[in-house]
């Protein structure tokens, strides 16, 4: 089968999209989806998108993770495949969708700068050295002094696949306090089971820990990640975190063939 991709890639976060709409993509195929993502035998990235059609909304977003498996939501990623939807002529500067963890709501600015509504989040685990909470996909988040020197695939991997979260597991998030209004994360990612240049919803449970927590009274906090900056914005609505938004560049790298 010969198939057209697209690269795309959110503050480093990189994937491999592929329009779906026909239906014709191996969903199934673990191994072979695991080595499109694989940076050394494929054409690399932190995970593969498929666009398809949806009943009621734009589109459906179909989401797996470089293992081969699918996945939960990913922030970035559905920043990216926004930018690709408009990049197909599908929507203009708005547009609603689907993904596993339902609807979701974005804008996209005449900078490219897309801004992707997360889903509400009312449960909160806050434990004395550190949160835990669900954006769309699980995320455990520390706080750091120097997490320039965090070794985030050792220390990730312990806490990934320890007895808190099970065979499930959980991406890990490292968090150190800039200013006020400003953190740097560094996230490990399961599915990936590495460091990533950056986690959509990583960074989204990064700043509603911090503000839960009281790190930081601000509901619009700029993330600085290995491969640029994120921002995040909430409310805080009768102990639920609402209109959640995920905002930052999402950008076309290139398209090619690939024969599977």
């Amino acid at each position: 089968m010969n198939l057209t991709f697209y690269k795309y890639q959110g503050a480093g976060n990189d994937f491999i999209m592929i329009d779906n709409r026909d239906n014709f993509f191996p969903k199934k195929d673990i191994k072979g989806i695991s080595l499109i993502c694989d940076r050394r035998f494929g054409v690399g990235g932190d995970g593969l998108i498929l666009l398809e059609n949806d009943k009621d909304l734009d589109f459906n977003m179909v989401y797996y993770n470089a293992d081969g498996n699918e996945g939960s939501m990913c922030g970035n990623g559905g920043r990216c495949i926004i930018a690709f939807a408009q990049k197909l002529g599908m929507i203009s500067s708005q547009t609603k969708f689907n993904a596993v963890d339902g609807e979701h709501y974005a804008t996209i600015n005449t900078d490219n700068t897309i801004s992707l509504q997360m889903i509400d989040v009312k449960i909160i685990n806050v434990q004395e050295n550190y949160t835990f909470l669900n954006t769309g996909s699980p995320h455990h988040v520390v706080v750091v002094e120097d997490v320039k020197n965090v070794n985030v695939k050792t220390e990730g991997a312990l806490i990934r696949y320890s007895n808190l979260y099970g065979k499930e597991g959980s991406n890990v998030n490292f968090v150190q306090y800039v200013t006020d209004d400003e953190f740097d994360v560094r996230t490990y990612e399961r599915g990936v089971e590495d460091e990533t240049l950056a986690c959509g919803t990583g960074v989204t449970a990064a700043a509603i820990a911090l503000y839960e927590t009281g790190k930081t009274n601000k509901t619009s906090l700029k993330m600085n990640v290995l491969g640029g900056k994120l921002k995040v914005t909430f409310n805080k609505i009768d102990n639920v975190y609402k209109d959640v938004f995920l905002i930052g560049p999402a950008k076309f790298v290139f398209k090619g063939q690939l024969e599977m």
